[in-house]
């Protein structure tokens, strides 16, 4: 058995697992979580510590700048050459995260797009620029009602990529994902697990690493991406905590209440997080965490 896939909420001890199976069998760890790829963020996503990242080889964590639209097909592409150089040498790879669908793309295929154009991609954003996600997503329906009626008239991010698709293509990412897809790994060649915590327990964690957190020097962190100045819409954005923490930082909040909505945040992704695990991972094995 080469891959070890480890899926489960945040605060699981994912990575403490990870970390003791590829001691054990003298293997990698390979990110898969969507947040921890970004550079400028080792606090606030959790990343490991610098300390297990030398006791074991890590691979794909901070290793984007923020400013960087990533995508779980940039990550499927990145995964795939470590992968394949993993094959040539039988290392066991661990993949280790709390991003469902990176799980789900490794194993199953991901289909996509043809490279959409930089000037359309450009146009699109420009276009976009000022406007509200429900008027986006009025103009999307005009124009493709089937991602339309996929879309969430909330979801700016994915409006706009629908927007750019059809724009470049003409076609829907709907119609583009029915294409078949070739997983890079084969689901009979790994060991599956996704890590379960009784609710009160996972709370409980959450809450201490918070506070740790901020120990850790989090608000430093969060001053230092404040000053980059990013859209907010890009991907990095969306790190748990990192708007509470920003509004303490300016003035409308205290600490206290900065730190109680980055526990109530994290709480809440953990239940999206178990929700992703419960309805699309059904058939993994599920083991105390």
């Amino acid at each position: 058995m080469n891959f070890v896939l480890i899926a489960g909420p945040t605060a699981s001890g994912k990575s403490r697992l990870a970390l003791e199976i590829a001691r054990q069998r003298g293997g990698i760890i390979v990110n898969a979580d969507s947040l921890q790829v970004y550079c400028e963020l080792r606090i606030l996503t959790a990343r490991p510590s610098l300390d297990d990242e030398s006791a074991v080889p890590h691979h794909l964590y901070g290793h984007v700048p923020a400013a960087t639209r990533y995508s779980v097909g940039q990550w499927l592409g990145d995964v795939a050459g470590i992968i394949a150089e993993a094959r040539e040498t039988g290392v066991t790879v661990v993949v280790v995260g709390g991003t469902g669908l990176y799980f789900k793309a490794l194993i199953e295929g991901l289909v996509t797009t043809p490279p959409l154009p930089q000037e359309v991609r450009e146009r699109v954003l420009r276009e976009a620029e000022g406007r509200s996600a429900a008027d986006l997503h009025a103009e999307l329906a005009m124009v493709d009602p089937e991602d339309a009626a996929a879309v969430r008239p909330t979801d700016r991010a994915r409006i706009i990529r629908a927007l750019e698709v059809f724009e470049a293509t003409g076609r829907s990412l709907v119609g583009w994902r029915q294409r078949p897809a070739t997983p890079v790994v084969d689901p009979a060649e790994t060991e599956r697990m996704v890590l379960e915590v009784d609710r009160a327990e996972l709370h409980r964690r959450i809450a201490a690493r918070a506070e740790r957190m901020i120990g850790e020097g989090a608000l430093e962190e969060t001053q230092a991406f404040g000053t980059l100045g990013l859209a907010a819409d890009v991907s990095a954005m969306k790190a748990i905590g990192l708007r509470e923490l920003l509004d303490h930082l300016a003035g409308r909040s205290s600490l206290e209440e900065a730190l109680a909505g980055l526990k109530t945040e994290t709480r809440r992704y953990a239940k999206r997080q178990e929700t992703w695990f419960r309805n699309q991972m059904a058939d993994w094995p599920r083991i105390p965490g």
